[in-house]
């Protein structure tokens, strides 16, 4: 996009005299309910095949408009996580930071910026929360600077930040190959039920695949690149079909999980003792996402494991992408 096309920025002064501005932004946690992972590549990624479900867990990032230059982040208290022990780096290590520093180099006139993030979905969980944060940033800090950048070029630049980024900028239901970065949107809006179990401990997304190169290459296998998703999993999506969608649930990494966590066994087999049509482990792991025949069905599962020790929650989808909620003069 050439500059000639944005829209003027107007910054937050009256006078000399300063008016901060925070625009406040959710974004959704996904599951991955087919992940299909082919062979290491020469440049070090793998191809993958995965039906992406955006899910009403929500990272929240509220941006605000700061007179001294530069960006900083803080975790607010709100945060339902226990923290505790968990590192998040706030310097540019994070995400967000990094996708306020695209927007302000793709901005005419950025001020400094404060992202104070609340943090619902796990960390290093294996459900995008970091890649949520990061939707989330990008969105607000176009509104707080009038960037005046569309969707498509938003989703653009969140490819740059990650493969999962551009799903929780769109949200839905989407397929995704490449590296997870080309998305379609899939016509699926039928709602579907389900319970994420989350752990205290996280699994390092590259440790997974890693673990998984592994397990393949001692039984010498032979992995085709992955070029499409099970028709029969959109279909059931399409038809709002827990039944028929619980009996082909894929993920290529669930056993590279279990091998560096072998406990998740253990907890997809207790839920589906206790109700779920099925469990997996989501994405990379170590959150386990058990499908409930309906919103009542996962309740009651919730509550069940919830009794025995563990943390669960019941939560639906498809749900929309990243969207705006507040956008206020301080």
């Amino acid at each position: 996009m050439t500059p000639g096309t944005r829209k003027p920025s107007s910054l937050p002064f009256a006078g000399d005299r300063f008016h901060a501005r925070t625009v406040r932004v959710k974004a959704p946690g996904k599951v991955n309910v087919s992940l299909s992972v082919g062979p290491l590549r020469p440049d070090g990624y793998h191809s993958v095949a995965s039906v992406y479900l955006a899910v009403s867990l929500y990272e929240e990032v509220a941006a605000t408009s700061t007179e001294a230059p530069g960006i900083t982040v803080s975790i607010s208290p709100d945060s339902t996580l226990d923290l505790d022990g968990v590192d998040i780096p706030l310097d540019e290590r994070n995400l967000a930071y990094k996708a306020a520093a695209i927007m302000a180099e793709m901005s005419e006139k950025p001020t400094g910026v404060h992202l104070d993030i609340t943090k619902r979905v796990p960390v290093a969980g294996g459900m995008g929360g970091g890649s949520a944060d990061a939707a989330a940033t990008l969105l607000a800090c176009d509104a707080l600077w009038n960037s005046g950048l569309s969707r498509e070029e938003l989703a653009h630049l969140a490819a740059e930040l990650g493969a999962d980024v551009p799903f929780s900028l769109l949200g839905g239901t989407a397929v995704g190959l490449g590296v997870g970065d080309k998305l379609s949107p899939a016509l699926a809006k039928a709602q579907m039920d389900w319970v994420l179990v989350f752990a205290d401990y996280g699994l390092s997304t590259p440790d997974v695949f890693r673990t998984l190169d592994g397990l393949r290459d001692s039984e010498g296998m032979d992995i085709p690149e992955p070029m499409a998703v099970d028709p029969t999993i959109l279909q059931a999506l399409r038809n709002g079909d827990p039944e028929t969608l619980s009996r082909v649930l894929i993920n290529d990494l669930q056993r590279a999980s279990i091998t560096l966590a072998p406990q998740l066994r253990d907890t997809i087999g207790l839920g589906e003792a206790r109700g779920a049509l099925a469990g997996m482990v989501s994405g990379s792991g170590p959150t386990i996402a058990l499908l409930a025949r309906d919103s009542v069905s996962a309740s009651v599962l919730a509550e069940e494991l919830t009794h025995r020790g563990h943390t669960a929650l019941a939560v639906h989808g498809p749900v929309p992408g990243a969207r705006i909620i507040s956008d206020t003069l301080l």
